[in-house]
């Protein structure tokens, strides 16, 4: 039996049982959680506004060690220490092979189930469980699919590792993989929660001469300045457009939405100058649109993209972010606001929902 958080209905608080769980099977490992960071994601399904089946283990953003291997798993063993990759990509179709397997179609035919279809989890009324992306961190221990494991070195805390597996790659990657970012550019951030403070961190080591950090937050401001803003704008007390273009004399050449919302997706573009990007990394209520003036989208040559994941391959954005951690050119650990028991995980999402500063995790 292992502890587990589990949503069973929309609009209610995780639920902490006793769940049972098979054994990996083929290309499969059981891992036992180290640490689980509280992303904004998990609270968009607990509220309906992504919709994912119930009952449903949540959590996408962990660390673990492997406890045991299924059978025909080479690339780690027992005992290694993984990030985990929320999207388990299968090396073989289209997405994967041109190096973006943060889009894998195999792990999208059926997002929360196994690669095989099936499910590990159950309750004691035998009712099965979904895990979250194949993963579900908010777990003691998970069977996940082998090619959603990245091994790390000693050298990288679990805590630091499980923010790695989604909020660093998602915007530190969103920023550094974007393709054709001059050197010196200038970087407006909307929202500066966890995902906001590594775009910001990856505009720092792409020489960004502004990096822009837009929030309601007071708090979260001041801390964004210790990630490498150089100035900061609190949209609640201040035009977030027109301040931006006093800043940068006619507007920012990225602005990035962390957010996930289309009043501030709509800030984004207006805070554009000619030429500028704005970028979504955050994730929306299913259902939201923006509205783009036309006429500046064609005279102003300015470009709306999304960005998921990182960009690109997890696994690589893994690689480099690790490597930067190690020598000492971003911040990880400084990320994280506080420590959470699992049993203390519906009071982590209030702080979180509440607008707390940085990251909280639940360590195992």
């Amino acid at each position: 039996m292992v502890k587990a958080a589990v949503l069973y209905e929309i609009n209610s608080e995780l639920e902490i049982v006793d769940l049972s769980i098979s054994d990996p099977k083929d290309k499969e490992v059981l891992i036992s959680m180290d640490s689980a960071g509280l992303c904004a994601s998990d609270l968009h399904v607990m509220k309906g506004e992504i919709v994912y089946p119930t009952p449903i283990v949540l959590g996408h953003e962990g660390a673990g060690t492997i406890e045991k291997v299924g059978s025909n798993v080479s690339s780690v063993k027992v005992g290694d220490r993984c990030i985990v990759s929320f999207i388990s990509s299968c090396g073989l179709c289209k997405q994967c092979r041109s190096g973006f397997a943060n889009h894998c179609e195999k792990h999208y035919e059926n997002t929360h189930n196994q690669l095989d279809g099936t499910l590990r989890l159950s309750d004691e009324n035998g009712k099965e469980i979904y895990q979250m992306h194949k993963f579900g961190a908010f777990s003691e221990y998970q069977v996940v699919p082998e090619s959603s494991l990245f091994k790390i070195p000693d050298e990288l805390s679990s805590n630091a590792a499980a923010l790695i597996g989604c909020c660093v790659t998602t915007g530190l990657g969103g920023m550094i993989n974007q393709e054709n970012v001059p050197v010196g550019s200038t970087v407006a951030v909307f929202g500066c929660g966890g995902v906001g403070l590594n775009v910001i961190q990856g505009a720092k080591i792409l020489n960004s001469t502004k990096i822009i950090a837009v929030d309601v937050f007071e708090h979260k401001l001041e801390f964004a300045y210790k990630f490498g803003a150089t100035d900061v704008i609190n949209a609640k007390e201040e035009n977030a457009v027109e301040k931006i273009k006093e800043i940068t004399g006619d507007g920012v050449d990225f602005a990035f939405d962390s957010f996930g919302g289309p009043l501030v997706m709509e800030q984004a573009i207006n805070s554009l100058g000619k030429r500028g990007t704005a970028v979504l990394v955050g994730i929306a209520p299913v259902g939201k649109t923006v509205s783009v003036n036309m006429v500046e989208l064609v005279r102003d040559q300015k470009k709306i993209i999304g960005s998921y994941y990182g960009h690109k391959s997890p696994h690589e954005t893994f690689r480099q972010i690790t490597d930067l951690y190690l020598s000492g050119k971003i911040e990880v650990d400084n990320l994280i606001r506080e420590e959470y028991k699992i049993e203390e995980i519906n009071k982590g999402f209030v702080d979180l929902e509440r607008g707390e500063d940085g990251r909280g995790v639940i360590v195992f």
